[in-house]
């Protein structure tokens, strides 16, 4: 595919990107000419991201980043920042699943989630518009929500909860960034084939009594496209928020589903 330059020498930062979709999103938003800084928990990059690090030297940092730490996040922003100045485009990505049957949820999976899910979604999402703000960067924020986020489920009630928190967030953050010149939206995935969905299968498997892979084909065939959405896919929705094709959309949570939510 032939780059359209779209992102040219703009600086992006990716959390939750050693892989999944923030991996795609990563490798999309280099193909369109940006700098990205990746961030996410493990000390080293995964053997994917490595390899495309190997691919773009000089324009793909990796930094080992805890995002429900204010210090971590604020050493990352800085490293990025003297790597390659101020940021223009930030994918808000990291991100934790888990699920129980309502009566049997615990404390300890409700604090994990809104951690990583709400708290470090926010308090990273405020650290770069602050500076977004003190350098003029007329810039992006996408925030990665999901359909859990539109409604309800049984079995994955704090999950769900905090997908609809990134949503709510999302639009007070772009109301308040406007007066900037600042975008802030979110992207919706349906059911996406990401390496997560093996842990996610199995946690459906023990709860509702199925094989394993069971779920998994399910899903796939109950969207209305007739099949499970991919990485690069998602990807594609996320440059478009990043470049100036998007400069009159902000507030806005795009669902990238093949149809499950409609709004």
């Amino acid at each position: 595919m032939t780059s359209l330059g779209r992102l040219e020498k703009k600086h992006a930062i990716l959390t939750g990107a050693n892989g999944g979709i923030g991996l795609a999103v990563a490798a999309a938003y280099l193909h369109e000419g940006a700098l990205c800084t990746v961030a996410d928990l493990p000390a080293e990059p995964s053997a994917e991201l490595a390899l495309l690090m190997s691919q773009h030297p000089e324009t793909l940092i990796y930094l080992p980043t805890n995002v429900t730490q204010s210090a971590s996040v604020t050493l990352m922003i800085d490293r990025a920042s003297q790597a390659f100045g101020p940021v223009d485009t930030f994918f808000n990505n990291a991100g934790v699943f888990d699920m129980a049957p309502l009566l049997e949820s615990d404390e300890a999976m409700y604090q994990r989630l809104f951690d990583v899910n709400v708290k470090g979604m926010f308090f990273t999402m405020q650290k770069i518009l602050a500076q977004m703000c003190n350098s003029g960067t007329r810039g992006s924020v996408i925030n990665m929500a999901s359909q859990a986020g539109r409604r309800g489920e049984a079995l994955v009630s704090h999950y769900c909860a905090t997908k609809a928190a990134v949503i709510s967030y999302t639009q007070s953050a772009a109301l308040a960034m406007a007066p900037f010149g600042i975008r802030v939206n979110a992207i919706s995935p349906g059911v996406v084939d990401t390496p997560m969905w093996g842990h996610v299968d199995a946690l459906f498997a023990r709860y509702e009594g199925l094989k394993l892979g069971e779920k998994k084909i399910a899903v796939g065939k109950e969207v209305p496209l007739g099949r499970m959405g991919v990485p690069g896919e998602v990807a594609g929705a996320a440059v478009f928020l990043a470049c100036a094709e998007s400069a009159y959309i902000t507030a806005q949570t795009l669902n990238v589903d093949g149809g499950n939510v409609m709004s």
